[in-house]
């Protein structure tokens, strides 16, 4: 399957942004999808998961209760609201693919194959 991701930009704190994931090329349904994150001078972080049928769910704790993720299999998407943005959610947002038999779901960016393009979030004070 291949990634691509969108929906960045620059907000102020306590605004939202929605990212979208799209996929293609595989059945999208095939795969849990994975949001990661990465600023710089720091490793790639865990943001959020869902698996193939979005019936399972996992966030950083670093996020819940602002951001949500969901999907929709119909239209090969996988979204994540963002929610009371702060400057420290600040960095380059991926998601990523892995194809899976069960409801998985992963947390760490080794358990990925696909990785999509990056979208930047900028939070400003």
């Amino acid at each position: 399957v291949q990634l691509q991701a969108f929906g960045g930009g620059s907000v102020q704190t306590g605004e939202s942004l929605r990212l979208s994931c799209t996929g293609s090329g595989r059945t999208f349904s095939d795969y849990a999808i994975g949001w990661f994150r990465q600023s710089p001078g720091k490793e790639r972080e865990f943001v959020a998961t869902i698996s193939r049928a979005g019936t399972v769910k996992d966030y950083a704790d670093s996020v819940k209760g602002r951001f949500a993720i969901r999907r929709d299999n119909a239209k090969n998407m996988v979204i994540l609201q963002m929610n009371r943005l702060r400057p420290e959610d600040t960095a380059i947002f991926y998601c990523a693919a892995q194809n899976t038999v069960t409801g998985a779901i992963f947390t760490r960016p080794h358990q990925y194959s696909t990785w999509g393009q990056g979208t930047q979030v900028t939070v400003s004070s």
